[in-house]
């Protein structure tokens, strides 16, 4: 089994830490993983993106072309990878950001206001999270021991008080229909 997914928006909408979320998760489930972050010079506010790949199989090549997953945070994205995910993928959209509607019929499609979500809950910059938590969710992979040794490894021991509110965010994600 191989997925690949790619996270897009903004810098600074935490696309680079979701990446690195499902990176570590497929390591600690034995996967072999490649994460390969892409963002502009400008880096906050400019675009931004991750590219993760989860396989059983030696992964050849750090680069997706055609992602199974895309999750878009923001319009430009879902503009310019839309076309590209796989037949039969998945793609999940920040719908407190992107108003219009995915145009293809032969993918997937989960509608999350991750944004709006995230600032009811206290955590205005934790809308990645929530889209990681619905993403896991989709797939059936959401094992809550597995998120938290996961996020344990991604987040540095300067913001480890934060590892609860990301555990949250998760779980909103995951129990979001």
């Amino acid at each position: 089994m191989t997925r690949e997914l790619l996270f897009a928006g903004f810098g600074g909408q935490g696309l680079l830490f979701s990446g690195k979320v499902i990176a570590y998760k497929g390591l600690i489930e034995d996967k072999n993983v490649s994460w390969l972050p892409s963002y502009g010079p400008e880096m906050r506010g400019g675009t931004a993106n991750c590219s993760v790949i989860l396989s059983d199989d030696p992964v050849g090549a750090p680069i997706i072309s055609n992602p199974d997953v895309l999750v878009a945070m923001n319009l430009p994205s879902l503009d310019k990878y839309e076309s590209q995910v796989k037949p039969g993928g998945t793609i999940l959209v920040d719908s407190s950001l992107i108003e219009r509607k995915v145009e293809r019929e032969d993918v997937n499609v989960y509608y999350v206001p991750a944004t709006k979500m995230a600032g009811e809950n206290g955590a205005p910059t934790l809308a990645n999270m929530i889209l990681v938590g619905k993403l896991l969710q989709v797939f059936g992979e959401y094992d809550e021991e597995l998120v938290k040794k996961a996020l344990g490894k991604c987040i540095s021991a300067r913001h480890a008080d934060l590892l609860d509110l990301n555990l949250k965010c998760m779980e909103i994600g995951r129990d979001y229909q």
